[in-house]
């Protein structure tokens, strides 16, 4: 009986050989260009603040104005420069905590409720 058997029929796959790399064009240098348009583009990126910030921001009756979210911001790029991740800042009888990598503000506390409070999870506080 002449039959089909599956067991000795090869499926050819592509697979990538050992050793082959994919090499950039001679001459080009993609590290540093794109580099630096990343950090441009992460610099231009505005300050956000999150749905709890919101709510804190209107539950205490904080008003923000473009001066301070340019303060905010100023004090966000010197810890981001510090390699901060998570810090604290002091301003204006007000306290924001900030995600610096993701530039978001995530709790804001204004100056009733800052006397005896804890602050944890942070690793910087800056202080204008």
């Amino acid at each position: 009986m002449t039959g089909f058997d599956p067991r000795l029929t090869t499926i050819p796959q592509s697979v990538p050989q050992k050793g082959t790399e994919v090499k950039p064009k001679s001459g080009s240098k993609p590290g540093p260009q794109f580099e630096s348009l990343l950090d441009q583009a992460l610099k231009e990126q505005s300050l956000k603040f999150s749905q709890h910030a919101q709510k804190r921001l209107r539950s205490r009756g904080i008003e923000i104005d473009r001066k301070m979210i340019t303060e905010l911001e100023g004090a966000l790029e010197k810890a981001r420069s510090k390699s901060a991740r998570e810090s604290l800042i002091l301003m204006q009888d007000c306290a924001f905590v900030v995600s610096v990598p993701n530039k978001t503000v995530i709790t804001v506390i204004d100056g009733e409720n800052i006397k005896d409070n804890v602050f944890t999870n942070i690793d910087s506080a800056v202080i204008l």
